[in-house]
C-alpha cells in the first residue's frame, strides 16, 4: 500500500531569494533535528546550464513507542537531489530516506517556481509518497505515521525557510542603506 501527500505554498519572496534560502536553511531555529548536511556532488550541466547537487543529510527524530522494536536508532540519513534551472527559474528537489527504508520509504518531490499570478512570489509544490511493505498489520499504521510526520515537517520547513528569508531581506535592506558592505 502507498499513501500520498500533496501541499502547495507561496512564499512572498522572489525566486532568487527563495532558492538562496534553500541552500542556507540549515541551521535555523526550526531544524534542531538536522545534525549535518554534506554535499556529495555538485556540477553545472554544460548543455543545459542546470545546477545539479546531491547532498547527504543526517536527521535525528523521535520514534513512537510502538516503533522502537522496528528501528534501532531514531537517526536517519536522507539523500537530497536537486536541479536548479536559472533560465526557467525552476528548482526541483527529490529527497528520500536511505535509513529505515525497509520499514518505511519516504520520497518527497518539491518544485519551486515563480508564481504565475505574482512574479515577485515563489510557489512551492510538495508531493510525497510513503511506502511500507512491512506487513504484520503495521503497514497502515506506519504509513499514517509517515504522513503525519511529513505534514509536521513541511510546516516546520516553511517556518525555517521564512526565518532564513527574513534574514536575507534584512541583510539586503541594511546593505541598501549603506550599513553593510559587500565582502
Amino acid at each position: 500500500m502507498v499513501k500520498f501527500f500533496q501541499h502547495t505554498f507561496k512564499y512572498e519572496y522572489n525566486w532568487d531569494s527563495v532558492t538562496l534560502a534553500f541552500w542556507l536553511r540549515y541551521p535555523n531555529p526550526f531544524t534542531s533535528h538536522v545534525e549535518s548536511v554534506d554535499v556529495i556532488d555538485r556540477y553545472v550541466d554544460p548543455n543545459t546550464g542546470v545546477l545539479r547537487t546531491t547532498r547527504l543529510i543526517l536527521k535525528r527524530g523521535v520514534l513512537p513507542k510502538w516503533g522502537k522494536g522496528l528501528m534501532k536508532t531514531p537517526e536517519a540519513y536522507i539523500i537530497e537531489e536537486s536541479m536548479v534551472n536559472p533560465k526557467t527559474q525552476t528548482m526541483i528537489t527529490l529527497t528520500k530516506n536511505i535509513t529505515h527504508a525497509r520499514v518505511m520509504q519516504v520520497e518527497e518531490w518539491q518544485t519551486y517556481r515563480v508564481d504565475s499570478n505574482n512574479h515577485e512570489f515563489t510557489q512551492v509544490k510538495t508531493e510525497a509518497r510513503i511506502i511500507s511493505n512491512l506487513g504484520w498489520g503495521l503497514t497502515d499504521r506506519l504509513e499514517g505515521f509517515g504522513i503525519k510526520k511529513l505534514a509536521d515537517s513541511t510546516a516546520k520547513s516553511r517556518k525555517g525557510m521564512s526565518h532564513v528569508l527574513e534574514m536575507i531581506r534584512e541583510k539586503q535592506l541594511l546593505r541598501g542603506r549603506g550599513f553593510l558592505t559587500s565582502t
